[in-house]
């Protein structure tokens, strides 16, 4: 029970037990005096009930802040679901609502960090022990080292190079270690020779389209920061889409900004988890992107890259269908 909580400040509720505690003692004093009891036995009745006030009026003042001294204990040892109570309106009551606000976002790193664990070393684990299995195979005789072979170890050990890379750029943004070096570069030359690498097999089979309005548009940032996120975003847009459906890629000069758009026919994303793909290691498809060896942090850091130029990127349903990726950069 705290009956001081509705008070908003600590200097109110020490002067209402002050008031509350000269109240009763006087009111002891006075109804001892008319029953003639002795002044040592008023006195000690008095003494008895303003501890017993002060006693009941401010252990709701000190509570939370025992609760806090025993949460800290606990959330040293681990344990991060421990919160305090937070109903009184004074600056105790804002110290304990800060306290439990501490308290979820350091729950929420154990957890993104225990998750950031099982995922990479799960993304590790595949492709090491595939590599493992295919050296152990020609090792024993039961393979023989030919081309494809050797093109197979070739490839997952570009797998692991690629999520060793990605994981390096996410711990370096993450811990804002990343300088941007910008300069003015053309926007079609970027998206054309993005464009060139990036068309499945170089073959034409899913042709990336590329348009720029005005031709002559230029932008100021990071360009192979910029160049990266495009290469995230052409590579997810023609990895899901049909064989011989064609990407495209627009970027159009608005006011003093640019947006590029990155669509593809592909079977696009569901409406509730179009923010969510910007997560690290969230895949809308695990298991088609387990086969391709996607490993979910393309997204996350082109998302960090893009936040760094002060811009925004989004993802949208296609029209009328696939996906649309939006990135808006200050130009």
């Amino acid at each position: 029970m705290r009956p001081l909580d509705r008070l908003p400040s600590i200097k109110l509720k020490l002067g209402a037990v002050i008031v509350g505690t000269v109240v009763g003692t006087v009111a002891v004093l006075s109804i001892g005096n008319r029953l003639g009891l002795p002044l040592s036995t008023r006195v000690l009745a008095a003494t008895a009930l303003g501890l017993l006030t002060v006693q009941f009026l401010a252990r709701g003042m000190t509570s939370p802040l025992r609760e806090m001294a025993s949460a800290t204990r606990a959330m040293a040892q681990g344990d991060y679901d421990r919160r305090v109570t937070d109903t009184s309106l004074d600056e105790v009551g804002d110290l304990a609502r800060a306290f439990n606000a501490m308290a979820s976002e350091l729950a929420d790193v154990e957890r993104q960090r225990r998750d950031l664990v099982a995922n990479v070393s799960h993304e590790l684990r595949t492709p090491i022990s595939a590599l493992q299995a295919l050296l152990e195979n020609m090792a024993d005789g039961v393979e023989e080292p030919d081309p494809e072979a050797i093109e197979a170890a070739l490839e997952q050990t570009q797998r692991l190079g690629r999520l060793v890379t990605q994981l390096l750029d996410l711990s370096r943004w993450e811990a804002d270690a990343v300088q941007l070096e910008r300069s003015s570069f053309g926007i079609q030359e970027l998206l054309e020779q993005t464009a060139g690498e990036l068309s499945t097999g170089g073959n034409g089979s899913n042709p990336v389209v590329v348009e720029t309005l005005p031709p002559d548009l230029r932008l100021t940032a990071d360009r192979e920061r910029v160049r990266q996120v495009l290469t995230n975003l052409v590579e997810n847009a023609v990895r899901h889409s049909p064989a011989g459906s064609p990407v495209s890629v627009t970027a159009t000069g608005n006011g003093h900004g640019l947006q590029i758009l990155v669509e593809d026919r592909g079977p696009g994303i569901p409406a509730e988890e179009l923010e969510r793909v910007f997560e690290r290691f969230y895949r809308a498809d695990s298991s088609r992107a387990a086969n391709t060896g996607e490993a979910g942090l393309g997204l996350a850091i082109s998302r960090w890259i893009v936040d760094a130029h002060g811009g925004s990127i989004r993802a949208e349903a296609g029209r009328p269908d696939g996906c649309r990726m939006v990135v808006e950069l200050p130009r």
